[in-house]
């Protein structure tokens, strides 16, 4: 595996105290190391049907009192539009394993009901099916991402919704798709062959899955120029068995593996903790179990690299997140949870660390994209209000197909969960002349006097918006829906051919550099 790029080269231990400090941090930059591109789809999202993300979130339908487009909540469309989504991944999730396609397509009045048996029980009616989601990726200029029934369906059955979004030829499944309306097929990239088939997905053993992922493999077709990037169902977190056994058995015939990893404390009830009322060891505590994923990825990285020296098969991170317990009167099956600045650094040392990885980390997935466990977006009949991930996300888009470049700090530290962290935490990239560096304090109380060496390039111009608070607690509300919003950040001035930074406590920024 290569050597991790940025490195911490120097540990400065401090006690902590309850007034505000300003500490010294140091980053150098090393632009003529840049060599590997950020893959805008480290920057995807997820839509499963759960709970509101696709009724009432993302859909509401043509007759609706809701400002919509063609059915689609016109304020949650361009909202999407402005961050620049680039992929989107659909139907589940738990529920593309019992999802069947057919089910969506046709006149809506004729489509068959269900029940929801992974979330809360509810009744599907299948209004949003395929043309529904293909078209809204279309209005998004966004890459669909299919997760494809291998749960409960067929063989059979996945190649005939291959067929049907992509073919253009004389076939019964391009037929019948005009014959619903859609005349030239859907550009279809991303195919998911099932999802968690460790649990939700078939509790299947990975010798098993890998002997059927490839027999799916050979009859998802690609038609008329429609290129599919053929994704395996991968590991959860720890599992590093699962992806030994899958890279070793079916690794030649994956474009890509998945990898689900929650920042999460606990599986049982109430043990997750509350999203809004959490103290200052919880909210270090989290910090500490989302950077764990850094250690993660590079372990199955690792065991990727046995198989694939020329890292061929990308690893898609295409479920991550917080999850927390479900707002108060909330059904707890619709996975319902607030978004507070605490997610907004999840969120930010989450991305600063995919970032790091681009010659195998090909996509990401944040859980989910509207209503459902770290969202961007919260809506309420006619109400919205865009989280503090949101505009992390919104904050962070400068990095896509970015060149990476990396980096070292020497930082204070804080020990948390056994380990010592850096307070303050960054990424850099470079594109179309323009350098980008997001920083995140961590320190709750402590700002950061950040002196940034970017080797011997000239800098003309520096400017930056911020994401902070005075509460870590604090998020929007369909009542104040701008509590948490970036602001201009003025904080970053050029001194001596260098870059100086106060970075105030519990704080994210993003510098562009001329």
């Amino acid at each position: 595996m290569k050597k991790i790029l940025t490195t911490v080269y120097a540990i400065l231990l401090v006690t902590f105290s309850a007034s505000s400090q300003n500490s010294d941090v140091s980053i150098r930059v090393y632009p003529e190391k840049g060599n590997q591109v950020i893959s805008k789809h480290i920057y995807g999202h997820f839509a499963e049907h759960l709970g509101s993300c696709i009724y009432g979130g993302l859909w509401v339908g043509e007759n609706s009192p809701i400002p919509n487009t063609k059915g689609y909540r016109t304020d949650v469309l361009e909202a999407l539009k402005k961050l620049q989504i680039p992929n989107l991944r659909w139907p589940g999730g738990c529920f593309a394993d019992e999802y069947h396609w057919m089910d969506g397509i046709g006149p809506r009045e004729k489509r068959p009901k269900m029940v929801n048996n992974n979330w809360g029980g509810t009744v599907e009616d299948n209004s949003f099916g395929t043309h529904e989601f293909l078209n809204l990726c279309e209005l998004l200029d966004c890459e669909p991402y299919i997760s494809g029934n291998v749960g409960s369906g067929t063989v059979e059955e996945l190649a005939k919704w291959v067929e049907y979004m992509t073919s253009d030829g004389d076939s019964p499944m391009a037929n019948l798709r005009r014959q619903n309306g859609r005349e030239k097929p859907w550009k279809v990239k991303y195919l998911g062959v099932g999802n968690e088939s460790w649990g939700c997905g078939g509790d299947m053993l990975p010798e098993y899955y890998a002997d059927l992922y490839r027999r799916y493999a050979v009859y998802c077709r690609n038609f008329d120029g429609n290129q599919l990037f053929k994704i395996g169902s991968g590991a959860s977190d720890y599992d590093y068995n699962w992806t030994d056994v899958l890279m070793k058995k079916a690794g030649n015939k994956m474009n890509g593996l998945s990898l689900h990893y929650y920042t999460v404390k606990g599986w049982g009830k109430d043990q997750k903790g509350s999203a809004t009322n959490f103290t200052d060891e919880d909210y270090y505590w989290t910090l500490g179990k989302s950077l764990e994923i850094e250690e993660v990825i590079q372990k199955h990285m690792s065991i990727m690299d046995k198989y694939d020296k020329d890292k061929k098969v990308g690893l898609m991170v295409d479920e991550w997140g917080t999850w927390f317990e479900v707002e108060p009167g909330t059904n707890p099956g619709f996975l319902y949870q607030q978004n507070t600045m605490r997610d907004a650094f999840v969120a930010a040392l989450t991305l600063n660390t995919f970032n790091k990885y681009g010659d195998r980390i090909q996509m990401a997935n944040i859980a989910q994209v509207v209503n459902v466990l770290q969202s961007m977006i919260l809506t309420k009949d006619d109400k919205m209000t865009l989280t503090p991930t949101y505009h992390v996300f919104d904050m962070y888009r400068v990095h896509q197909d970015a060149t990476y470049l990396p980096l070292d700090i020497i930082s204070q530290t804080k020990e948390i969960r056994g380990r010592n962290v850096s307070l303050v935490n960054a990424s850099a990239s470079k594109k179309d002349g323009l350098t980008h560096i997001t920083l995140a304090n961590i320190d709750l109380t402590n700002s950061q006097n950040v002196n940034i060496d970017l080797s011997n390039t000239k800098i003309s111009k520096v400017s930056g918006r911020i994401l902070t608070s005075k509460d870590i607690h604090d998020h929007n509300t369909f009542e104040n829906p701008n509590l948490v919003q970036p602001q201009t950040f003025n904080g970053a001035k050029i001194a001596n051919g260098k870059l100086n930074v106060q970075l105030p406590a519990k704080s994210i920024v993003v510098l562009e550099i001329q």
